[in-house]
């Protein structure tokens, strides 16, 4: 469901001041279409780009990992400048805004385990910060039911079809983005005002 018009993409990337210094995290939380626009719309994010985690290189091709049997999930990798954005602040948008945590292998109307809820680390002290914050929201009673994000080490992200990239930003009408992703720019506004851009 995720892939409805195929189409070339307009790169619309907004340009971030860099301190010189980046950081990068993966995550996985149903259509990368919509993932990828929030954090396209977070200061700080110098890139987002879609794309594949969890599985092997040969079978990190849309039409493959939408048989929901690569071992990949739909994902984003994150590249960000810590002087400016927090892992922390991208991670309380990942679990408030981003997707529903509490959701393992479906989100919305998306089924199968490629639209898993999970994180892939990309260096290893990013453990204790990801499995802390699941542990605040948790002890908050964030959320009704538990949270089922997954965490493991990345082992490699391989960046989706050039006609999945920006995809929000160049199919505005389309029903999936109008419906499913276009209120969730809507909620990152609304609830992270000052790390909307």
């Amino acid at each position: 469901l995720c892939s409805i018009v195929r189409a070339k993409p307009v790169h619309a990337g907004v340009p971030t001041v860099v301190s010189g210094k980046s950081e990068t995290i993966v995550v996985a939380g149903g259509c990368f279409w919509g993932v990828e626009a929030v954090y396209n719309h977070i200061k700080g994010v110098i890139k987002a780009t879609s794309g594949y985690a969890g599985g092997a290189a040969d079978t990190a091709h849309y039409d493959r990992v939408s048989d929901g049997d690569t071992g990949h999930a739909e994902s984003v990798q994150i590249t960000f400048d810590p002087a400016q954005v927090s892992l922390e602040q991208l991670l309380d948008v990942y679990f408030n805004v981003a997707h529903d945590p509490t959701e393992l292998n479906h989100q919305g109307p998306d089924q199968g385990t490629q639209y898993r809820s999970e994180v892939f680390l990309a260096k290893p002290e990013q453990e204790k910060i990801v499995k802390e914050k699941i542990t605040q929201l948790t002890a908050a009673h964030r959320y009704s039911e538990p949270i089922v994000t997954k965490v493991e080490t990345l082992k490699a992200f391989y960046p989706a079809e050039d006609y999945h990239q920006n995809y929000l930003a160049t199919h505005l009408s389309n029903p999936y983005i109008v419906m499913h992703d276009l209120p969730k720019l809507a909620k990152l506004r609304i609830s992270f005002p000052e790390l909307y851009r």
